[in-house]
């Protein structure tokens, strides 16, 4: 039985090499974020609207514990999943927790493409973004450090670098002797 658990900053590409994590080791792939949507039948906007940071959050770790005791899966959290109640813990003690790492500058870069869909920066100018973004990891660092493996993301601009990444990150699991 194997559960992979992707975590990291938005913008750092968890969905994008969950996905080809899993079809490469012939597993599932869950997005935490797109069950609770599909779930709730509302977007993680809608749920931060009507219940609140604190009322999402609590909705988060229900349904993380939930996916946690899938078998053979790769889970892709939200960036803020390990920083709240005891979700690292449930994680580590659950199956291999990867942090994907990446520079405030590179997810900065990254998020200011894509800011429009994301509620908490959307209306932040690059220099704001940056500064948003490394109050944040500053904060979430003791969390996201709590990871069985630290994995240095790096960007990934067309097919070809996300097979290479994975592959990567594949051999990076691999050599921890968790497969």
């Amino acid at each position: 039985m194997t559960r992979i658990f992707l975590i990291g900053y938005m913008g750092v590409g968890k969905t994008t090499a969950g996905r080809e994590l899993a079809k490469s080791l012939d597993l599932e792939f869950v997005d935490l974020d797109h069950f609770i949507q599909t779930r709730y039948s509302k977007t993680i906007s809608q749920l931060f609207e009507q219940f609140g940071e604190d009322g999402f959050r609590e909705i988060e770790n229900k349904i993380l514990k939930e996916v946690a005791d899938f078998e053979n899966v790769v889970i892709s959290t939200g960036g803020g999943a390990p920083c709240f109640y005891n979700n690292m813990e449930i994680m580590n003690n659950a199956g291999t927790t990867v942090y994907l790492k990446a520079s405030p500058e590179l997810l900065s870069e990254r998020l200011d493409l894509c800011k429009e869909k994301r509620p908490l920066i959307k209306d932040k100018n690059k220099e704001e973004l940056l500064l948003f973004i490394k109050e944040n990891l500053n904060r979430r660092e003791s969390y996201y450090s709590r990871a069985k493996i630290i994995f240095e993301a790096k960007e990934l601009v067309n097919r070809e670098d996300v097979d290479k990444y994975v592959l990567l990150l594949i051999d990076r699991i691999s050599n921890t002797q968790i497969l």
